[in-house]
């Protein structure tokens, strides 16, 4: 009987000091992206991102800036950009398709108002002085926020934006593009009231179609990127840099 309960002693001091050992690793397991490669995922619907004409991705990763790069599949890309708690500081950059890559986050630089420093458009023309054609898009209509902009051989040719406060962007003439989308097409999403005007002026909003159609005639529909004859492969991801952080513009004086 003692030598049974000394077994019993044992055996149960060595659990002991094995539950101890691997508590820490239980409690604080290493994230680990995967990267076996997989074919492309949709995204674009409350999603901000920039195509890009090239197939370097690893040229594109270099000039972005991107801090911790790692490796990681469409799957995790997508899924991290649009999960709650790191949609404000990660960015994916796809594998090419078709000829494009796509920088997706809602991390990206946004126009948020006239009141903060405007970081989308040199973050363009950065790139287009490295790549022939980029263009940037912005569908999140809780905020009745949505953008376009393209930039060819280093000239920003068009950036439009609008949010709940107005008109952010309006640089240079429609392209011919954006005029087949059809103005009436737009819904009415409220009334801009003037002060001491009881008729207002309307506002008149795109929606997410919109911008879905404008890619896919500029470069391509993420939502139906799926449908797409593409094989398995893996981008990168990566936490924004800290100068996209939004900023307030000083006042003079």
């Amino acid at each position: 009987m003692l030598e049974i309960a000394i077994i019993i002693v044992l055996i149960a001091a060595t659990v002991a000091a094995a539950a101890f050992l691997l508590a820490p690793r239980i409690a604080a397991p290493e994230v680990v992206y995967a990267a076996e490669p997989d074919r492309p995922k949709a995204f674009g619907y409350r999603m901000g991102w920039i195509a890009i004409r090239t197939r370097d991705t690893d040229g594109v990763v270099e000039r972005l800036g991107l801090v911790d790069p790692v490796t990681a599949n469409w799957n995790n890309g997508i899924g991290t950009v649009y999960a709650e708690e790191h949609e404000d500081s990660s960015v994916f950059v796809s594998p090419p398709v078709n000829g494009w890559t796509f920088i997706v986050g809602l991390a990206l630089p946004q126009p948020i108002s006239k009141a903060f420093v405007d970081k989308t458009v040199p973050l363009l023309l950065d790139l287009g002085s490295q790549f022939i054609e980029v263009q940037y898009y912005l569908a999140y209509p809780a905020l009745d926020a949505f953008a376009w902009a393209r930039v060819i051989d280093g000239k920003l040719v068009r950036a439009y934006a609008i949010n709940d406060e107005g008109v952010v962007w309006s640089k240079a003439k429609p392209m011919k593009e954006e005029k087949t989308l059809g103005i009436k097409l737009y819904e009415v999403r409220g009334v801009k009231r003037k002060k001491d005007d009881a008729a207002g002026e309307l506002v008149l909003y795109p929606t997410e179609q919109h911008i879905m159609k404008l890619a896919s005639k500029w470069s391509l529909d993420p939502t139906a990127i799926e449908d797409l004859a593409i094989g398995p492969a893996h981008g990168i991801l990566g936490h924004a840099p800290s100068r996209w952080r939004p900023e307030r513009l000083r006042r003079a004086g």
